[in-house]
């Protein structure tokens, strides 16, 4: 017994030794590092969450993703956790994790689709594509492109996002509790629609397959028929 409690004391002893070293082992010093925090929500590359509320990142625009993390920053976008983490990052930083994640170039995930009627899904698809003249709401295709990837430099593709999370934002746009400077189109925009014409619009987009080409259009490409100013309040 006398023999087995100095062994005792050596294993312990080299034990606060290792964790003494692995302390002082210096973690890299790397973006990949750095945006841990991004990464443990929203997938190692962008790639997006294993649920329908934590939407993917990559092959946004950079100049949308900056966007958000400023709305954050300010208090136009309220969500606890991702305001607590852009807090106090400078403008320089937040630009460096947009280019990160906008470059990023990974297999979408798909999502399941809850399952709608034809009468509902037909009409996400006409909001989306043609929109409703008669109460002033563009189709989504006149803003997010017609292919519905997003348009450079900063407005946001929509085909692979899940059900849960396009109904939330525009819900949330509805709610006050995501803004953005002005014009906010998507306030006005969102505020003429019914709760039906939400569902049926985020049922559509989810639905919709990914292109083979899945990149945002280029600068210009798009030319929205319809301005904030023009839409009234």
């Amino acid at each position: 017994m006398r023999s087995f409690v100095p062994w005792l004391v050596f294993v312990w002893i080299m034990s606060c030794f290792d964790s003494v070293v692995a302390a002082d082992t210096p973690v890299p010093d790397t973006l990949v590092q750095r945006i841990a925090a991004c990464t443990s929500c929203h997938g190692e590359r962008g790639e997006g969450g294993d649920n329908g509320f934590n939407p993917r990142l990559a092959g946004k625009p950079a100049g949308y993703l900056f966007r958000q993390m400023q709305d954050f920053q300010k208090g136009l976008r309220h969500y606890p956790l991702m305001e607590h983490q852009v807090a106090y990052l400078s403008h320089d930083y937040m630009r460096e994790i947009a280019e990160y994640f906008a470059a990023q170039d990974v297999p979408y995930v798909t999502h399941p689709a809850p399952g709608v009627t034809p009468e509902a899904m037909a009409r996400g698809e006409r909001l989306a594509t043609q929109g409703d003249p008669t109460r002033r709401i563009p189709a989504c295709m006149a803003c997010h492109g017609t292919q519905l990837t997003g348009v450079q430099p900063d407005i946001p593709g929509l085909v692979g996002l899940p059900y849960d999370y396009i109904s939330a934002q525009l819900g949330s746009w509805r709610t006050n509790t995501r803004n953005t400077t002005e014009p906010d189109c998507m306030a006005t925009i969102v505020r003429r629609l019914s709760d039906a014409d939400i569902s049926a619009i985020s049922a559509w987009l989810a639905t919709r397959p990914v292109p083979e080409n899945a990149h945002a259009a280029p600068e210009g490409s798009v030319t929205p028929p319809l301005h904030c100013g023009v839409l009234g309040s």
